[in-house]
């Protein structure tokens, strides 16, 4: 088949704008073949593009070469018409599509281009295995659900824009080739030509540079910035991913919260007509941990955490009592309602599940009418059965599902085991967006691998202002003026008030094993900056694809990226990333120790 061109064409609407008021206008429209429908003497074709869907009609009678010409026309033919609008009878309006009341009565037609037949249909919520979509991207990012997402991403960064604009914030970039400052997750490296031996980093946020911007006297700065983390990866985790970074001058949390609740309340609003309640609740650290084990908790749901621990200390469970006696805990969740749900094999299968945090196992009673049904009351008395019943509140129908351990342990699993269940018995109103602010988060916390204390958050953050004294002899106490915001149990970003004199900033560094000739080797340029005039600032972060995942309804993060990475941090599409030619490593000085011919 010869293809045709658009000369002397010029496209007047796109296909999802038509409407009843277009009745009569001749219209000139562009895109690619959903499906063609013979009915007779008459042919009707679903034309789309990114806007949306239209039926175009072809009529034998009328133009036989055009009706003709449409007899050839496939899925994903790439096509351009001239045509009337008209109003579709009532017994043919479908109400199911934006453009439902018309259809394009096709006068001239022009195929552009042909297609194969595609690996998988281009249509809404296909059943096809993610590595087909992703090795075919260009195919996928053709279906109008992920047309959807990515049109919402774009939606998202403009309402951002200007609405940080219209706060005082300047968007200002900061540079893609660094320096490599090792603390966190592992940096992507790249080769200097120029200086042989030498590397920079990709940046893994950019912390360093929006604080010395504050030095520069700039006040607020803005950007909608790609970061590198080279880490495993999960549902909401990609090697290369985008944040809304921010930082101000002469803050305090109340501020930036209140920006930042400003923000979220407008982009719902306007990209999702969803009305936010501001402002979020706000909660710290440790009252999280209480109630929900999780510094994230979703809170579209209650089953929160009962410590019972003072009612088993002293019973003839060993388990139980142990756990308390080695400084542990014992707590539980009351699952209402759920009993006659909660069967054998539903209870082994949540005990396995949450021995995967860790758990040694996990204890249940369930309240049957004039029975408990449990594997543990045999070794308790009345009194201490009748003391977790009461502090549980559990009535006939209710399950007691418990965990015994250290308590990160008790914390972890719980935690996930009361997502779990809320999960499985479908607890969870999709309909909600749930905010909420944790805060006064552990300045640091202790790695047993590295024998020594890390940052919970990163190095730059300000401890507050009464625990700043146990940094030497407590660190494991001192609180941060750190911050997260979460939706629906996920971490949409998170910021802290940042250190800005070079004695605390030594102190801290010292606090996470740093000697004082290691620090200024690392970060001297940032403690030497510091000795000039800098102002108190803080700011924030946050993950653009996470936001715009849950704004979507999306189960990762990959169905709102355009091009992303599987969990082995590679692109299926092009085949990223893959072998160089040698001269270009000769250039670089740089010589691969790995035997490629075992991994070809």
């Amino acid at each position: 088949m010869e293809f045709e061109t658009m000369a002397g064409l010029k496209r007047t609407h796109m296909c999802g704008t038509l409407r009843a008021e277009n009745k009569d206008e001749t219209v000139t429209l562009t895109g690619w073949v959903a499906k063609n429908r013979r009915l007779g003497g008459m042919n009707f074709v679903t034309l789309r593009d990114k806007t949306g869907i239209v039926q175009l009609s072809f009529n034998d009678q009328s133009d036989r070469s055009v009706f003709e010409k449409s007899e050839l026309l496939k899925s994903e033919y790439v096509i351009a018409v001239v045509g009337k609008v008209l109003l579709r009878t009532p017994e043919n309006i479908n109400p199911d599509m934006k453009t439902g009341e018309v259809e394009v009565f096709v006068t001239e037609l022009r195929i552009l281009n042909g297609a194969e037949t595609t690996p998988f249909y281009i249509e809404e919520n296909i059943d096809t295995k993610d590595v087909l979509r992703l090795k075919y991207r260009y195919l996928d990012l053709r279906r109008p659900d992920m047309q959807r997402n990515i049109i919402l991403r774009h939606k998202v960064t403009k309402i951002a824009r200007d609405y940080f604009d219209g706060q005082g914030f300047l968007e200002i970039e900061t540079p893609m080739l660094t320096k490599s400052t090792p603390e966190g997750a592992r940096d992507y490296l790249v080769p200097s030509r120029v200086h042989p031996g030498k590397f920079y980093a990709l940046p893994q946020s950019p912390q360093l540079y929006k604080q010395l911007l504050m030095l520069g006297g700039y006040d607020r700065y803005f950007q909608i910035v790609k970061c590198f983390r080279d880490e495993d990866l999960r549902a909401d985790r990609q090697p290369e991913f985008t944040q809304i970074d921010m930082e101000l001058s002469f803050c305090d949390i109340d501020t930036i919260m209140e920006i930042n609740e400003g923000f979220l309340k407008r982009v719902f609003k306007e990209a999702l007509g969803v009305e936010v309640q501001t402002p979020f609740l706000r909660m710290p650290y440790a009252e999280a941990m209480e109630r929900f084990g999780s510094d994230k908790p979703d809170t579209r749901f209650g089953m929160e955490f009962i410590n019972i621990s003072e009612e088993v200390k002293n019973c003839g469970f060993k388990v139980f009592s142990s756990a308390v006696e080695n400084g542990g805990s014992v707590r539980c969740i009351l699952a209402k309602g759920l009993g006659s749900s909660l069967t054998r094999k539903t209870l082994d299968s949540l005990t396995e599940y949450a021995k995967t945090y860790r758990a040694k196992g996990m204890a249940w009673i369930v309240v049957e009418e004039g029975n408990l049904r449990s594997q543990i009351t045999k070794f308790l008395t009345e009194e201490e059965i009748q003391a977790i019943l009461t502090k549980t509140g559990a009535a006939v129908g209710d399950g007691i599902l418990i965990i015994a351990d250290k308590n990160p342990v008790v914390y972890d699993a719980l935690g996930n085991l009361r997502l779990e269940v809320a999960r499985r018995f479908d607890l969870i109103d999709k309909t909600k967006f749930n905010f909420l602010w944790v805060t006064e988060f552990p300045l640091l916390e202790y790695d047993e691998e590295e024998n020594r204390y890390v940052a919970k958050h990163h190095p730059f953050t300000h401890p507050m202002d009464e625990d700043i004294d146990k940094l030497e002899s407590n660190p494991g106490k001192v609180r941060a003026k750190a911050y997260d915001v979460i939706l629906n149990g996920t971490e949409l970003g998170g910021g802290s008030l940042r250190i800005y004199n070079t004695e605390l900033q030594q102190r801290m560094f010292a606090a996470l094993g740093f000697s004082k000739e290691e620090a200024w080797d690392r970060f001297g340029f940032l403690m030497e900056a510091f000795k000039y005039g800098t102002p108190p600032h803080g700011g924030m972060a946050y993950g653009l694809d996470r936001l715009v995942m849950l704004m979507t309804g999306a189960e990762s993060i990959r169905d709102v990226i355009a091009f992303p990475k599987v969990q082995t941090a590679a692109e299926l599409m092009n085949g990223s990333p893959d072998y160089v030619d040698p001269k270009q490593l000769d250039e670089l000085s740089i010589a691969v120790t790995t035997d490629t011919d075992k991994n070809e």
